[in-house]
């Protein structure tokens, strides 16, 4: 047999952990599952339904009020007065009020977006994260197979004294390491197994996938900067906080119109009973002191959160585009230097390769030593590439967070 080949060619197969040229939509199913069962997002819905009955009652008349006098004097002189009465805001009022409604109702509808974009946003992640676990799992479990062939052949060797006990003992610490990385694989995959139950509700789900959908990296970042700006939902929040508090300085400039009271008087003083219309009207002067100095500084404090949030989105954006990049070209460099048709071949394209390196080892062409090194590169290589698809995986799910 001929001696070992170059490492590029050992790791024709690397890339055949990808898929990443498949579509699925499995994680799509999940995402939509949880926002159906998720506890935390039935709890939004009920608090944002209590914001919003709240904010109507702001525009509610007050109660109307009745009273009743009998008096007596000497003798069987009897008088009695009843007085039905009902106050009100200046007309133009509620209108103005029922606008304002509206306005607050679309920032809570914000809040409620934001509280479930990044509830779908984690669970998107643990799909990444299991997704990663599973094609970890299979390299693992073809490299748990390969050391235990190794462990029962060096066992025999030894016996009949075609081995040493350095080589046996190498390779059954082989065993054990590789042994133990697979018992941890499979407990963090069920941990975020039980995560995804969990953000489900506690409902039972199935995901089954194991390889990642695809998403492409915009090359126009202006593009995509507008996008994000144009749909993040924290900034909608503030944008829609910002008009409510511009329309309640309005609001609060207009409650120094008087306040006014209409009702029906019933009056028997004189032995005869007589009825009448009560009007009325009060000149707010103390009450509204300062409110309207206060709504304009709510509205600034707004109007400089939402500058500041739109910065800070900025910054976090292009941060996660150049991470992004930066992934991206390291991989297209996997698959340059590794074959990209390997893509398409599975996990185990590469165990032919490994299989020279073993036969090599048996056949005494190379070392334990060689053979170790060189299938250390091979486990290594495959796991760094499927660490570098999870996180770009995650930087571009961050970035379209809010198509969730």
């Amino acid at each position: 047999m001929s001696k070992m080949k170059p490492i590029n060619i050992i790791f024709a197969a690397l890339l055949a952990t990808t898929g990443v040229h498949a579509q699925t939509t499995g994680i799509d199913n999940i995402l939509r599952s949880i926002e159906i069962n998720n506890k935390d997002l039935k709890a939004s819905e009920q608090l944002i339904s209590s914001q919003k009955l709240e904010a109507k009652t702001d525009n509610n008349l007050p109660d109307p009020t009745f009273s009743y006098a009998h008096m007596w004097g000497a003798g069987d002189a009897t008088i009695s007065e009843m007085v039905v009465s009902q106050s009100f805001d200046f007309p133009t009022l509620y209108a103005s009020r029922h606008k304002l409604n509206k306005l607050k109702m679309g920032a809570f509808d914000s809040q409620a977006e934001i509280t479930r974009r990044d509830i779908l946003l984690q669970a998107k992640e643990v799909c990444l994260d299991i997704i990663m676990l599973r094609q970890q799992k299979e390299i693992l479990d073809e490299r748990l197979k390969n050391a235990q062939e190794l462990s029962v052949m060096y066992a025999e060797r030894l016996k009949r004294g075609d081995a040493n006990i350095i080589e046996t003992n190498k390779i059954n610490l082989e065993l054990l390491n590789v042994r133990t990385e697979a018992n941890l694989n499979e407990s963090t995959l069920q941990n975020k197994l039980q995560e995804l139950y969990t953000l489900n509700g506690n409902t039972p789900i199935e995901f089954n996938e194991t390889i990642y959908p695809l998403v492409v990296l915009p090359s126009d970042y202006e593009q995509l900067r507008n996008e994000v700006l144009s749909s993040d939902y924290a900034l909608m929040a503030l944008l829609r906080e910002s008009e409510a508090a511009n329309k309640q300085v309005s609001i609060n400039k207009s409650q120094w119109l008087p306040k006014l009271e209409l009702g029906y008087r019933r009056n028997t003083e004189s032995g005869e009973p007589f009825n009448g219309v009560v009007v009325g009207f009060s000149i707010p002067l103390f009450e509204n002191r300062n409110k309207v100095k206060m709504a304009k500084a709510q509205s600034l404090n707004l109007n400089y959160q939402k500058e500041s949030t739109t910065l800070q989105i900025e910054s976090e954006l292009i941060q996660q585009y150049k991470e992004a990049r930066t992934l991206r070209t390291t991989m297209d460099e996997y698959e340059k230097t590794f074959g990209g048709e390997a893509l398409q071949s599975g996990f185990h394209a590469g165990g032919a390769n490994l299989a020279i390196l073993k036969e090599a080892l048996t056949g005494g062409e190379i070392s334990m030593i060689e053979y170790f090194v060189e299938v250390s590169v091979v486990y290594q290589s495959k796991l760094n590439y499927l660490q570098l698809q999870n996180q770009y995986q995650k930087v571009m799910a961050n970035i379209y967070k809010n198509r969730i």
